[in-house]
């Protein structure tokens, strides 16, 4: 286990939920992956990079519902400004995408 936070710590952390609505190749990249751009409704479109090409292909996440931090700073990644940080289980170094079991609205918080 990793350090203990508080609670008034995990309520920084802006969880939402969005929809994938572009996946592109990302060659530069140094491991193999994929821009996505999300739509988090009211809150916007924002861009992520993700090492998901292992499980995914990009048909398969094409409308697909994802949960994301929203409220990290911008990160440049080679030559791509990643906005926000879409979340995963990792196992064996494959990553499984978190997502609702039902469709909810863009921008739904996480609790």
């Amino acid at each position: 286990m990793t350090e203990q936070i508080t609670f008034e710590d995990f309520t920084k952390v802006d969880l939402r939920v969005g929809t994938i609505i572009e996946v592109n190749d990302f060659p530069e990249a140094r491991n193999p992956a994929y821009t996505l751009t999300i739509d988090f409704g009211e809150l916007g479109i924002k861009k992520s990079s993700a090492q998901i090409t292992t499980l995914y292909s990009k048909t398969e996440l094409l409308n697909k519902q994802i949960v994301a931090v929203i409220n990290f700073p911008k990160k440049q990644i080679g030559k791509f400004m990643s906005e926000c940080l879409v979340l995963g289980a990792v196992k064996e170094k494959e990553v499984t995408l978190l997502n609702p079991e039902v469709k909810v609205k863009n921008g739904s918080t996480v609790s």
